[in-house]
């Protein structure tokens, strides 16, 4: 069911709102781990669907949407005896969508799909070293960057990775910004690197926020959504400040128990959410739409600055 909220209650030039609220699939015991892209003038959402949160049937469900609230199936991408998971879309530069995920068990091994409608896909093909397990994929100036265990990687062509440094966290999200600046979020942990990227300086937050996946703003403000656990468990949007290196939350999505993997995009002057969240029963998978508040004051948000 689609929940509308409109943007009553507190103005929104002050707060964050959910505009629509919908749960879009529940039909596996088991549904969880998602990610979000917009292709080809639509929607698509995909996660891993199975018996339980970990068996080895776990198998990739991606659906479509024109409009966010009428959704449809339309691949589902298995592999006998292997549970397939933290499956995670990129476009490439010449207009393909990629997603990899990774085989539960030891070692774990990256596969990789291609499809240039987001509805017929090829047949996987492995990617990276076994036991790394390549997270979200990252473009910049033509060339592809994922984490994956404690190594950053590399591709030339989005088809085969190769490690670039060393010095990376489990689980890193990276986000590339204007000037060339990398920045990458694993947990509480907030690293930055330069051109070539082979160098990499972490700090310690404050807050956690698992699975954090990162998103910039035209208006150069950094969105993080990911799941959050202190007095409850939820998924949550916060703002991510380098420059004070602070994670502030502004918003709680309708979530808890069993939450987290978001999917993030902008369109539209939205911020749009897929995640998972257990709060009404089983594990099932969420939409939502967010209104921001505009930047306060007109001003621009402050650089990245380094020292020597």
């Amino acid at each position: 069911m689609l929940l509308s909220t409109g943007l009553c209650g507190a103005p929104p030039e002050t707060k964050a709102v959910v505009v629509e609220q919908a749960m879009i699939w529940g039909r596996a015991p088991h549904n969880a781990l998602t990610d979000l892209v917009r292709y080809h003038d639509r929607w698509f959402c995909v996660f891993r669907e199975g018996l339980l949160p970990v068996s080895p049937d776990g198998a990739l469900r991606v659906l479509t949407s024109a409009d966010g609230i009428s959704w449809q199936p339309v691949a589902r991408l298995a592999l006998a005896g292997a549970d397939l998971r933290d499956p995670k879309f990129c476009v490439t530069p010449n207009g393909r969508l990629l997603l990899n995920a990774v085989t539960g068990g030891q070692p774990r091994q990256s596969l990789l799909w291609s499809s240039g409608d987001g509805r017929e896909w090829s047949d996987p093909d492995p990617v990276g070293e076994p036991g790394a397990g390549l997270g979200r994929i990252a473009w910049y100036l033509g060339h592809a960057y994922s984490a994956g265990g404690s190594r950053l990687f590399t591709s030339a062509d989005g088809a085969s990775f190769t490690v670039h440094a060393d010095a990376m966290r489990e689980g890193a999200s990276l986000l590339f910004l204007p000037d060339g600046t990398a920045l990458a979020l694993a947990g509480n942990a907030l690293g930055r690197s330069r051109v070539p990227y082979r160098g990499w300086s972490w700090t310690e937050l404050k807050k956690t926020v698992a699975g954090g996946a990162m998103l910039r703003l035209p208006d150069e403000r950094i969105v993080v959504a990911g799941r959050v656990t202190d007095a409850t468990t939820r998924t949550a949007l916060c703002w991510l400040d380098p420059d004070q290196e602070a994670l502030t939350e502004f918003l709680a999505l309708p979530s808890g128990r069993e939450t987290g993997a978001p999917g993030l995009v902008f369109h539209d002057g939205f911020v749009w959410v897929s995640y998972s969240s257990s709060h009404e029963g089983r594990a099932m998978i969420y939409f939502s739409k967010i209104k921001l508040p505009p930047l306060g004051g007109g001003k621009k948000p402050s650089r990245l600055t380094f020292g020597n």
